[in-house]
């Protein structure tokens, strides 16, 4: 195995098109070279992956190389549409925009669309299936489960995701059901499988999992897309569940052309499914796979590295590698002890602001944007977020639930974009069934058989004559009922514009559907359903303001611009929606969990609430088995790796526990990281008196000169 240890960089030409020479190191040379069979690249953190993947397509397009692809025969999959669009961006950079248009880079997911459009009426999908998000299936779980608990209906939802990321169907599912709950569970999989097909109607675990299947069932599917792709490329690879790895495996048949792209160090998502076995089974199902270690990291101070090394060192190892940095020694990681979560806060923006003004000894002062502070959960960042307002500093929080996101919002984005268009049948769902109008799961399988043997939209199939044949008259009631009051509601959107007209019109739509009263029966409690109308009634006066020409640029000021009508709105609710979070100014301090933070990176880093039963996380409930510790060592091991220059990991003495504060017991990761005896601890005495007595010395020097 290559690690570039000690090696010099050597420049190497490999863009299919004139562009400068790029300089890789020995291990991403022999990566990009590897060409004519499976090839694992272990790419630590920060040693370059990306690059690494797009010098690989180049060379791939490269005539004369052996590979001599077109772009169109070469996927790149990803994990986040993010991260595609990077992918794709830095590809266009090197090989041109004309090429870089032609290659598929994707999401697993987006990929599974692909497939299922194409080809999925092997399966019996018309190719307008609807694609059903997490709350339109909770809906349907809750409702095939009978059951009125949120919690319940929660719960059976992630079990049947992770029985079907394992590749169990219901039949399967209850094979291996362990006990009562699992039973009950699994016959109430077999009910949403039925009325998915009924629907027409996939859910996300379903454009992998169904993708599989129409590969796995349908040779000549299959040949299709493997001479179609003749080199398939994975970013991310340990994050890939069981269900995933099959599909590549089917994409790429026995040529086993493909290159994937992961850290086992970095694995941190087990509890959504993915698995270190699609490590392990690599070498087994592919023999001549060629493993290639990219150590040298671009990234850290060999300070920080040294202490990630030390921690993951104690995880077993499925292939051995140690990542290091030419970048220099760089500052010690401090671990700094606080006394509970507010005293952990000031310290943290005592730090940003010393290092902002740089008043630590660096000649230039650090921007907002270089610092971030991670964390294991959500509910940590409440006091930063308190200590950062105070000191004026402005934050983002990565991670956190976007406006648009919320439940009641998305049930209004469904109803405008029914409007908008009438053949999006998840639009359609959505709307018909919230609030609840007495049209039931029956009648809408009927309906969507109805609407898929016709090939018609399920809004269209609810106004046929011949649907009398397939329902009773209290159905087609129903459904007509639902029809003419869109079709009303269409015309009044069409024909009313400006913000007063707008917002009378869309609180009688409100009242006409009953949407308050169907929050306050469908929510756990008052208070929450009282947040979530004063969320609607906010979305509401959101689009009635663009409807009356008010709208706020990125700097917060009000621009005008032309009325428009409540449709001509609702025609741009998902670019809107989608542009909605991006926040005006990038200059801002992160505050992040450790699992949003993957794949990011700062020059300035604050670990923060380093303790047992935060980091390793632990419900106190339960003993923390081998697997999960292992998990948590590898988070550990990812917040320690986004820091580039400074890392501060700090560790409480006491911590709240409900209305108390108990004692809390520093992680075992801190001794891990081996910084010395103990570590380099900061005093925060001590470093008070000596800060004390810099400005003193500094306001003395200031003084003028006697005369």
């Amino acid at each position: 195995m290559l690690c570039g240890l000690c090696l010099p960089r050597i420049s190497v030409f490999v863009s299919a098109s004139p562009s400068p020479a790029s300089t890789l190191n020995p291990a991403q040379m022999a990566a990009v070279l590897h060409l004519d069979g499976p090839c694992l690249v272990l790419a630590g953190a920060g040693s370059g992956k990306t690059r690494v993947i797009t010098q690989k397509i180049a060379r791939l397009l490269q005539p004369g190389h052996g590979a001599d692809l077109a772009p169109s025969q070469i996927a790149a999959i990803t994990f986040t549409n993010k991260a595609a669009l990077e992918m794709r961006e830095r590809a266009k950079a090197l090989i041109g925009g004309k090429a870089a248009s032609k290659l598929l880079v994707c999401t697993f997911h987006s990929l599974g669309v692909r497939l299922l459009r194409e080809d999925g009426e092997a399966l019996g999908l018309k190719p307008k299936f609807s694609i059903l998000d997490s709350d339109d299936v909770l809906g349907i779980i809750r409702d095939a489960g009978g059951t009125t608990d949120p919690k319940q209906a929660r719960n059976w939802q992630w079990t049947i995701s992770s029985w079907k990321n394992a590749g169990l169907n219901s039949a399967q599912a209850e094979s291996v059901a362990e006990n009562d709950d699992e039973r009950i569970c699994a016959r109430v999989m077999r009910l949403y499988e039925e009325r998915l097909m009924a629907y027409q109607a996939v859910d996300f675990d379903d454009l992998i999992g169904l993708s599989m299947k129409l590969l796995a069932d349908h040779e000549h599917v299959r040949a299709k897309w493997q001479r179609n792709l003749r080199h398939v490329l994975v970013d991310e690879y340990q994050d890939t569940n069981a269900t995933q790895y099959d599909l590549l495996k089917l994409l790429v048949g026995e040529r086993g052309i493909f290159t994937a792209v992961g850290d086992d160090d970095q694995s941190i998502y087990g509890w959504r499914g993915a698995t270190l076995d699609n490590l392990k089974r690599l070498p087994q199902d592919f023999p001549q796979l060629k493993v290639i270690p990219l150590e040298q990291n671009y990234r850290s101070t060999s300070a920080i590295l040294r202490a990630a090394n030390n921690v993951i060192a104690l995880n077993p190892k499925l292939y051995q590698k140690t990542l290091w940095s030419d970048l220099g020694e760089g500052e010690p990681v401090k671990v700094v002890e606080c006394d509970n979560e507010e005293h952990e806060a000031e310290r943290a923006v005592g730090r940003i602001l010393a290092l902002h003004a740089g008043a630590t000894g660096s000649t230039v002062a650090a921007p907002w944007s270089d610092f971030a502070i991670l964390y294991r959960a959500n509910f940590q960042a409440k006091a930063f977020e308190k200590a950062l307002r105070k000191a004026n500093i402005p934050y983002k929080v990565s991670g956190g639930q976007s406006f648009f996101d919320r439940a009641e919002i998305k049930d209004l984005c469904a109803w405008l974009r029914l409007l908008v268009n009438n053949d999006d049948d998840p639009a359609f769902l959505r709307a018909v069934t919230t609030p609840k109008r007495g049209i039931g799961h029956q009648t809408l399988g009927t309906l969507g058989e109805f609407a898929g043997k016709w090939k018609v939209s399920l809004y269209e199939a609810l106004f046929a004559e011949s649907l009398s044949a397939s329902l009773n008259a209290r159905a087609i009631g129903s459904l007509h009922e639902f029809g003419r009051f869109v079709n009303e509601l269409d015309h009044r959107a069409r024909t009313t514009s400006g913000s007063e007209d707008a917002k009378v019109l869309l609180m009688e739509w409100l009242k006409d559907i009953g949407y308050e009263q169907h929050l306050y029966d469908e929510a756990e409690s008052e208070k929450i359903a009282a947040s979530r109308w004063a969320n609607v009634l906010d979305f509401i006066d959101w689009i009635a303001k663009r409807c009356g020409g008010e709208i706020e640029n990125d700097g917060g000021m009000t621009v005008e611009t032309e009325k428009k009508s409540v449709i001509e709105v609702a025609q741009t609710i998902s670019l809107i929606t989608s542009l909605a979070d991006r926040g005006g100014d990038p200059n801002v301090v992160t505050l992040s969990t450790l699992h949003a933070s993957k794949g990011l990176e700062w020059p300035h880093v604050v670990l923060a609430g380093v303790n047992e039963g935060s980091l390793p996380f632990n419900n106190e409930e339960n003993e923390i088995t081998p697997d999960r510790l292992e998990e948590e060592r590898r988070l550990m091991y990812v917040g320690i790796t986004r820091a580039r220059l400074s890392l501060a990991v700090s560790t409480l003495k006491r911590r709240k526990k409900g209305r108390e504060l108990i004692v809390a017991i520093p992680s075992r990761f801190i001794a891990e990281m081996k910084l010395g005896e103990g570590g380099p601890v900061e005093n925060p005495r001590e470093k008070l008196r000596r800060q004390r007595e810099e400005l003193a010395a500094k306001s003395a020097a200031a003084k003028p000169a006697a005369p």
